[in-house]
């Protein structure tokens, strides 16, 4: 080789290698400077149920002090119900889009296509956590495991003991499922989720990390350890009131347990932590024999409800390596769909080409004089199967709110909204109807789509599907396992959206029991009574069904049931795609009642004829 050549590539190299150092110094910089983020949301916790924002009877010394050391948005807004509020929080998307507008029924499952947070974290190189409560899909695609999160511990449905949930959880010594696997555990549930993320922070303090703890509580039903019903036994307040602020005493504990943790393990002050509820209070203010209870911040409406007190929540953030702390407040319009673009512009995340309905809202954080480039934001509540225009709405400006596109209240002189200005200010009315109907066009292009339950993937075989995901116009669903127990009727005439991932033999086994459980058909089960701190629950009914009949597109078949069986058992060849299943037992009246528990096993890849 010529000299001179040999001097030039060395030479090359030599200034080249610096380059290529620097470069990696940058990135390994970024990670070591990219903030840890925990997410505490709490179940059914209202603005009020908070001893800093005026409560004088609960208990929240951690939640109170996190409050004053943290930034606060005091016009942050999220859907007014759990699955609807949460999609929203994970997606950076309206719940109505992504296929999330009620907490049953087959439309609180989070679609395939939707991207979370998670996934936006686990791609920038974050590890990932959820502890809790999910209520976005129990299978798969739409599982916590199937949407970024690479390690989970979680019960099943929207609370401990609804339909999904593993059978007989009653928030003490529960079975959960970690990384989709029931596994059991001791203790109290919240205990559990608060245990198992200190856990799991432990093991990733060393990398970047995203942990989303979703606690049940104090969603119902109102269990409780003792010692926290004792801390206001006392009260004028109902028996429900005691546990219910019992429940939130306990997570207030729980918070400073992990504060302490962070603080030992040197990582508190580089964590962003962030503290909110899921919606307006459930139990927290409430008319019992008609007398008013609790207390709700001045606000009209608790859960489900268009007005501010259904979905105005509390909002605390901090991170002091970021400046983020020191008590100050910050009244402008802020939402759950907000959070995951903010995350990303403090984390230096770089995020995949999504369309959010959020918008970053970090430059608040910094500046309380900045303004957000947006005029507006919608909540609603369907709880329907297919959503209704206006219904249970509510558009909000700055400070003006436009419940369900007729009444019209300014919140910064009317908080309790109490004086209807629409007749005065119709050109304010016009306006945001307008901005109304260009949000629903947008959002509603994909009601006729239910989200889907795949079938037959080698993700999750098999696959259990309950009547708590059943597409059926009467929404009394028995979403709970106490309506399992009591046998409260599931109408005829449900369907599941389902799509076989591979055509195949494939075993179907619909049950009136939960499979875990090991109950003959026509069992009876135990109940047990409540006590102080917990409540009772359901006596199983004995049900004398005499047929079970599933219904697959086109194919149906009926099987008798016999004395000894735990389930009926079909089998079938299924070419793979999207369809409609129907299951349901018949009792001797005659009396058609949709099955509880479908199980779904594909047996082997075959080519096939059939739907």
């Amino acid at each position: 080789m010529n000299k001179r050549i040999l001097i030039a590539i060395i030479t090359s190299l030599y200034f080249t290698l610096p380059s290529i150092s620097q470069n990696k110094n940058r990135i390994l910089n970024k990670r070591k400077i990219q903030p840890n983020v925990i997410i505490v949301i709490t179940d059914d916790q209202g603005y009020g149920d908070i001893a800093a924002h005026g409560n004088k009877l609960i208990k929240t010394p951690a939640m109170d002090k996190l409050h004053d050391e943290s930034i606060r948005l005091t016009d942050f807004h999220v859907g007014p119900t759990c699955a609807p509020s949460r999609s929203g929080l994970l997606t950076g998307r309206y719940a109505n889009r992504v296929g999330v507008w009620h907490t049953i029924g087959g439309v609180s499952i989070l679609r395939e296509k939707e991207v979370t947070i998670a996934q936006v974290f686990k791609d920038n190189g974050y590890e990932t956590g959820m502890f809790g409560k999910w209520h976005l899909g129990d299978t798969y695609p739409s599982r916590p495991q199937d949407k970024g999160f690479k390690y989970t511990v979680n019960h099943g449905g929207g609370g401990v003991g609804q339909t999904p949930d593993y059978w007989g959880n009653d928030y003490f010594d529960d079975t959960y499922f970690k990384n989709g696997v029931p596994t059991k555990y001791n203790g109290y549930c919240t205990d559990v989720w608060f245990d198992e993320a200190i856990s799991y922070i432990e093991t990733t303090k060393d990398k970047p990390f995203f942990c989303y703890i979703s606690t049940n509580a104090p969603h119902s039903p109102f269990n409780v350890p003792e010692p926290y019903y004792n801390l206001y036994k006392d009260l004028d307040i109902p028996e429900f009131q005691k546990i219910f602020y019992g429940m939130i005493t306990n997570i207030d504990d729980n918070l400073t347990k992990l504060q302490k943790k962070l603080k030992a393990l040197n990582i508190l002050n580089n964590t962003i932590i962030i503290f909110m509820t899921d919606n307006g209070t459930a139990s927290g203010y409430r008319s019992v024999d008609g007398k008013l209870y609790g207390f709700n911040a001045g606000m009209k409406g608790t859960k489900n409800s268009e007005y501010e007190g259904g979905h105005r929540v509390p909002f605390f953030i901090r991170y002091p390596n970021g400046k983020i702390e020191g008590g100050l407040d910050i009244d402008a319009l802020t939402a759950n769909i907000d959070i995951l673009p903010t995350l990303a512009s403090l984390c230096q995340l770089d995020l995949p080409n999504l369309k959010l309905d959020g918008t970053d809202i970090s430059s608040l954080f910094f500046n309380k004089n900045a303004t957000l480039n947006r005029d507006y934001v919608i909540t609603d509540s369907q709880r329907l199967q297919e959503p209704i225009k206006w219904k249970k709405s509510a558009v909000m400006s700055n400070k003006m709110r436009l419940i369900n596109g007729k009444e019209l209240y300014d919140i910064s002189t009317d908080p309790a909204q109490t004086k209807d200005l629409a007749n005065e200010q119709p050109e304010v009315v016009n306006k945001m109807r307008g901005y109304y109907n260009e949000w629903w066009n947008s959002v509603s292009e994909e009601f006729n789509q239910y989200p889907v339950i795949i079938v037959g993937s080698d993700k999750q075989n098999p696959t259990t599907i309950t009547c708590h995901d059943e597409h059926i116009s009467d929404s009394k669903i028995p979403w709970n396992q106490n309506f399992i127990r009591s046998g409260k009727h599931n109408p005829y005439g449900g369907t599941f959206t389902v799509a076989f991932e591979q055509s195949g033999t494939y075993k179907i086994e619909i049950s009136r029991w939960p499979f875990e459980s090991d109950l003959t058909i026509n069992a009876s089960v135990e109940g047990r009574e409540k006590t102080i701190s917990t409540g009772a629950i359901s006596e199983g009914v004995v049900k004398n069904f005499i047929k079970g009949t599933l219904k697959i597109g086109a194919w149906k078949e009926t099987k008798e049931v016999l004395p000894n069986d735990k389930f009926v058992t079909f089998k079938g060849n299924f070419t793979k795609g999207k369809t409609n299943l129907s299951a349901w037992f018949t009792n001797k009246e005659a009396i058609d009642w949709g099955a509880f528990y479908i199980r779904i096993t594909r047996e082997s890849k075959k080519t096939v004829l059939i739907n």
